[in-house]
């Protein structure tokens, strides 16, 4: 599965333009990667500032399929949408939220409840859309 992952507020917390705290991202999604899932950051950080971003990724060994694009993406359409199969974002319906004073005044993405809810629907005890993920990766070839 290609699962997209905003970076301020969702991987990290949000000190933009500067690269902000841990908030357990990394953990879960090398898991994902361990596990076949490929990963694209999707941000709208400028080039430099994207630049920090893939550094942060690479310095806690989050290995990228893309960068701001699915770089298979224009062999069968010229859109600007990012191509995924899950987007992870902050700014999401249904994303879990934490807010912890200490470390951000802004809300950000609680890397255990993600991670309890990727379990869920990986196991097909959870919809994902339409239909269970093991009904999407038998239905899509995912």
């Amino acid at each position: 599965m290609i699962i997209a992952i905003d970076f301020d507020g969702t991987m990290v917390t949000h000190e933009y333009p500067a690269v902000g705290m841990n908030i357990g991202a990394a953990p879960v999604i090398r898991s994902w990667i361990e596990r076949g899932h490929k990963i694209i950051p999707l941000t709208m950080r400028d080039k430099q500032q994207l630049r920090d971003a893939v550094i942060w990724c690479d310095k806690n060994d989050i290995q990228l399929f893309g960068i701001n694009e699915n770089p298979g993406q224009s062999d069968w359409t010229d859109s600007s949408k990012v191509y995924a199969n899950m987007y992870i974002d902050d700014a999401g319906l249904g994303i879990p939220l934490k807010k912890d004073k200490s470390i951000c005044d802004r809300a950000f993405v609680d890397w255990n409840e993600v991670k309890i809810m990727f379990e869920e629907i990986e196991n097909g005890n959870r919809i994902f859309g339409n239909t269970t993920l093991h009904e999407r990766v038998v239905k899509d070839g995912i």
